[in-house]
């Protein structure tokens, strides 16, 4: 059996997608607030900055890392298969006691529903590109789609500690399914839009 070699080789553009990814969860879990509203300073760390080394470092299009509308016929499909199944089980989980009273909390703090969807909007579409768009399609280049499909999803799923916890239990497989909608229709778009539905579901249940 061929042994191992013991040379440490290290791909930049890797190195340097491992590194942001890991640096700006914890920068935002820290409490550093350009803007002073959590949705907007996502918005900046989590879109803006990897939008930006795409464009200055990496020297690539947005486009090859989901930020376009891409195969919107089977995106559509998704949207909707997975917005009824998803919809219905969320309408009864949410009534829960636990996802009641983190959720309806939420809503309060944030003030109002109308309010609160509209900013959980702007904050997803931050997630969504930076672990399905810049973390995804960076690891799938270099490891295969196989292994970032969940390797995209670690980060997420961590992401999710202090929510309830049979959420967070299930954020590993729910991040490593929107990984494969962006992957199957080369956009950020459709499971931005399957997580912000999501969300509304399950606030505006719980807020009820």
């Amino acid at each position: 059996m061929q042994q191992p070699s013991n040379k440490i080789v290290l791909n930049g553009y890797l190195t340097l997608a491992i590194i942001v990814t890991t640096l700006l969860p914890m920068i935002d879990h820290y409490g550093h607030t350009p803007t002073g509203t959590k949705a907007y300073d996502r918005f900046i760390f989590y879109f803006l900055i990897p939008l930006a080394l795409l464009i200055v470092v990496y020297r690539e299009h947005p486009k090859r890392y989901g930020l376009t509308l891409g195969n919107w016929r089977e995106g559509v499909l998704w949207l909707l298969g997975v917005g009824v199944v998803m919809g219905t089980f969320l309408f009864y989980f949410a009534q829960t006691p636990e996802m009641e009273s983190y959720y309806a909390a939420v809503v309060e703090r944030q003030g109002g529903i109308g309010r609160t969807l509209f900013l959980t909007a702007i904050d997803l579409f931050a997630w969504e590109f930076i672990w399905r768009g810049f973390l995804l399609f960076t690891f799938a280049k270099y490891l295969g789609i196989g292994p970032a499909l969940f390797l995209q999803a670690v980060p997420f799923a961590f992401m999710h500690l202090g929510k309830p916890e049979w959420e967070t239990y299930s954020t590993i497989f729910g991040g490593a399914g929107f990984g494969l909608i962006a992957w199957r229709t080369r956009s950020v778009l459709y499971p931005w839009l399957i997580h912000w539905f999501i969300s509304a579901v399950t606030m505006i249940t719980a807020a009820l």
